[in-house]
């Protein structure tokens, strides 16, 4: 009920309202992770009864399986040391929409990086390159598929046939995948559920082994893409529900043991939005354990970071359209909690190129803790706070879950278990 910060501002009558009608209207959608208690529950118990149906059950599983995500490897771009100049290099995953396109707009301008497009469609890369004007000298396209434990190595490999003796000097972690109203879950190559596979267990390996290329940069940054709605000391991740929470990592030991298409890191019933909650949780872990493992003998900076809401993002794709149209109007004139694309990817390059973000185990984010739900008014007549556009960058709060470092940790055996890399 009492969403007040410190030194609150008086806020007019109906902007109160508002307010209030929008959180009534945003809880109200159900299973798209906005989905009220009561809904879900209903929700959990046609699944449960779903689940009880050994049949059923197995032609879901196998429909979600569906085909490979990864068909082979591309041919290695070799010896790029001409075209790479004396510029840095940067890898950033997914930049054929949203937060990673945007970021690589922003690094392009800077006209100091030479930037690996990481991306699973490289066609459609290609096409956007053109589309936008890049400078074709300035970047290069290669396969990666997340969803591919094969696919993040044939990728590293092609990788250093390309740089070949040449530093990484920033790898940004960006690509994932929301799939809120799929009512059973899809699942990698490797039989892990896509979110989780994806989204922090693709970027896990990809991390993992681009660090002896990293430690070779004079300023070497690693920056993995958090989440509001994956700290639950926040609006974001702490009322809106379901709210993130792994367990005890039932699920990933599961997998880590050997057992495919394991749904939920917990090992409950399948939640799209949950899974993707958990997944940015595990990033933000992830993050944590590369810094207290890896800063001190390498040099590399690890940072994960909260550019705002993006809320015209692609990742939004499988919302429902009136939710598509009413979310930025409720981010944008409620919360003030609004990102453009453009602004949010300035502020993913600036984690690898300004100075002040040479620092490493840092959450950053921008305009104000995102505790803050618009409950004072700008000089325009805008709700400020809850991380919206403009500001100054500061190192932000994690919640306790994130960290934990005793199920860090555990995260961190796990999942190298399921990479095959030594813990």
């Amino acid at each position: 009920r009492n969403l007040a910060v410190a030194n609150p501002c008086p806020v007019t009558p109906p902007f109160v309202m508002l307010r209030n009608a929008a959180l009534v209207l945003l809880a109200a959608q159900s299973a798209t992770g906005w989905a009220s208690p009561m809904l879900a529950s209903r929700v959990a118990q046609q699944s449960a009864r779903v689940a009880s149906a050994p049949v059923l059950r197995a032609a879901f599983s196998m429909a979600a399986v569906g085909q490979k995500l990864y068909t082979g490897s591309e041919l290695p771009k070799v010896a790029g040391g001409l075209k790479i100049g004396n510029r840095k290099i940067a890898v950033i995953t997914g930049t054929s929409s949203g937060l990673g396109l945007y970021t690589l707009k922003a690094l392009l301008k800077e006209n100091k990086f030479y930037v690996v497009c990481a991306v699973r469609d490289v066609e459609k890369m290609k096409r956007i390159v053109v589309e936008e004007g890049f400078d074709s000298g300035s970047l290069i396209v290669m396969k990666l598929e997340l969803g591919s434990l094969q696919s993040v190595r044939d990728f590293v490999q092609n990788l250093r046939a390309f740089k070949l003796t040449r530093p990484l000097d920033s790898l940004i972690c960006n690509a994932a995948v929301y799939l809120p109203k799929d009512p059973s879950a899809r699942f990698t190559d490797d039989g892990i559920e896509q979110s989780m596979g994806i989204n922090h267990v693709g970027h896990f390996l990809l991390a993992r082994l681009l660090i002896e290329d990293m430690k070779k940069s004079s300023d070497p940054r690693c920056v993995i893409v958090g989440s509001i709605t994956g700290n639950t000391n926040t609006i974001g991740g702490g009322l809106v529900y379901p709210r993130a929470d792994l367990g005890e990592l039932q699920g990933l030991k599961r997998t880590a043991d050997g057992e495919q298409f394991v749904e939920m890191i917990d090992s409950s019933k399948f939640f799209g939005a949950k899974a993707y909650k958990d997944s940015k949780v595990c990033n933000m872990m992830t993050m944590y354990e590369l810094h207290s493992r890896y800063h001190e003998s390498t040099g590399i900076n690890f940072a994960s970071m909260y550019p705002g809401c993006i809320a015209e993002s692609g990742l939004f794709r499988e919302k429902r359209d009136w939710f598509r149209k009413i979310f930025p109007l409720f981010m944008k004139y409620v919360t003030g909690g609004y990102v453009s694309e453009l602004e949010a990817g300035e502020r993913l390059a600036q984690c690898v190129t300004d100075p002040q973000c040479k620092k490493s185990g840092v959450y950053w984010s921008w305009n104000g803790n995102a505790q803050q739900l618009g409950v004072s008014l700008d000089s325009k007549g805008k709700p400020r706070g809850a991380g919206g556009s403009g500001g100054e960058i500061f190192e932000n709060a994690v919640s306790d879950e994130v960290k934990n470092r005793d199920k860090s940790r555990k995260m961190w055996d796990y999942t190298s278990k399921i990479v095959g890399l030594p813990a």
